[in-house]
């Protein structure tokens, strides 16, 4: 089908990822909007609400700013059923036209009672939402595998691919096409020391080389078992996280730019909890980004 490029026109080329920005603590309301608002002034293009986010986690960033995009990455397919997502897809796009982005993925089986033959079970969901009135050109998919980045380019405005190096983009670009949004995940680490930083990435990198879905991407991609082992390999490690000085990892981040990404999704890593908000650092990377 030939997809809009609404959503790849919205939220230009720098996002922030984000598990604080969707926290169900009203207590925290406050914070999240002041920080929200901060983002767009810092000129991010999008929030991406990590975890298995939902359309309300998005309601009071969309309500605290005046353009930003705010997605899910992502709302697992096995937490919310379609008919639901639907009816609060429509909710939020009659308050806020335009500027919600629902990035659905299926999750992990380790993660999900229920995983059962999940590409079949990701295109009934599809499926549902069409019957529903979601339009395509604004849902995206966690893809990973050239089945899902498929379906991301028949059936979605495109692509949010997590924890993903250069080559994957590129590769993903390929099946994509030149349309549709590509919009993978990265993070970064704003510290030099080259000890401290694979420190704190392999810290985060951890839990993920618990999942088969990121395991088996990287196996595809050139990386062996030895670079899985051990908390992941110097050159893992290094593929899939940008850290360094200021032009170290301006650099880095510009390589998925060259590999074919039309955004990037940017997390800070640091040693505090994942759910807090990195504002100092979001600075930082906004500077650096210029």
């Amino acid at each position: 089908m030939s997809t809009s490029n609404t959503v790849k026109d919205r939220i230009g080329r720098y996002g922030v990822w984000s598990l604080g920005l969707r926290a169900e603590d009203p207590s925290l309301s406050g914070e999240l909007t002041d920080a929200a608002a901060e983002l767009e002034e810092l000129g991010y293009g999008a929030v991406w609400l990590g975890g298995s986010s939902a359309a309300r986690h998005a309601v009071p960033l969309l309500e605290a700013t005046d353009h930003l995009t705010v997605g899910t990455s992502i709302q697992s397919i096995w937490q919310y059923d379609a008919e639901a997502s639907a009816a609060a897809f429509a909710e939020v796009e009659t308050a806020h036209p335009g500027r919600f982005v629902l990035g659905l993925g299926v999750s992990h089986a380790k993660l999900a009672d229920q995983y059962r033959r999940p590409y079949s079970a990701l295109v009934a969901y599809l499926d549902a939402l069409d019957t529903a009135g979601v339009p395509a050109d604004r849902r995206v998919l966690a893809a990973l595998g050239p089945k899902t980045l498929e379906l991301s380019r028949d059936r979605a405005a495109g692509a949010v691919p997590y924890l993903v190096t250069p080559e994957h983009t590129a590769h993903a670009r390929e099946i994509l096409g030149a349309g549709p949004l590509l919009a993978p995940e990265l993070k970064v680490v704003l510290e030099a020391d080259p000890a401290r930083a694979r420190s704190l990435a392999r810290d985060t990198l951890a839990m993920y080389l618990a999942l088969p879905n990121y395991t088996n991407n990287f196996l595809r991609h050139g990386f062996t078992e030895d670079d899985l082992a051990d908390g992941g390999s110097d050159r893992l490690v290094d593929a899939v996280f940008a850290w360094g000085d200021e032009s170290r990892i301006r650099a880095r981040i510009d390589t998925f730019h060259q590999a074919g990404a039309d955004h990037v999704a940017l997390q800070i890593i640091t040693d505090a909890q994942r759910d807090t908000l990195p504002r100092e650092e979001w600075r930082r990377l906004a500077s650096l980004l210029g």
